[in-house]
């Protein structure tokens, strides 16, 4: 097992690496609206690209893309956003798309309006 980390993706704001290497699998860290500098952008449609840069920056330092995404998690501060985040969402995403669960939740870190979490396996 090991800790994956780049430059090009925020940095943890806590006690969590930004994604684990078990060797098949690679497990990301939800991923904010934040730039590589800690910038929050405006907007859940904004933020939901930032997230999907951030998830390939991350993605990509372990030698992995989107297209070995199997398993998302999105969590919205508001249900009500989550047709502009799928939009978005099925820009990055081709078929066969990963599973995926999407809840609201009451708030999230650092006053974000989406997160997202994947995981990815190597073929």
């Amino acid at each position: 097992m090991k800790k994956v980390q780049t430059n090009n993706a925020p940095q943890a704001v806590g006690p969590y690496s930004q994604a684990i290497d078990t060797g098949n699998v690679v497990y990301l860290s939800g991923q904010l609206g934040l730039t590589a500098e800690g910038e929050m952008v405006s907007g859940v449609v904004e933020q939901t690209h930032q997230a999907f840069k951030n998830m390939m920056a991350v993605l990509e330092e372990a030698g992995l893309g989107l297209e070995n995404v199997v398993k998302t998690l999105v969590l919205l501060d508001d249900i009500a956003d989550f047709q502009r985040v799928n939009e978005v969402y099925g820009q990055y995403f081709k078929e066969p798309y990963p599973a995926r669960s999407a809840f609201a939740v009451k708030n999230l870190p650092l006053g974000g309006l989406v997160e997202i979490e994947v995981i990815a396996v190597r073929n």
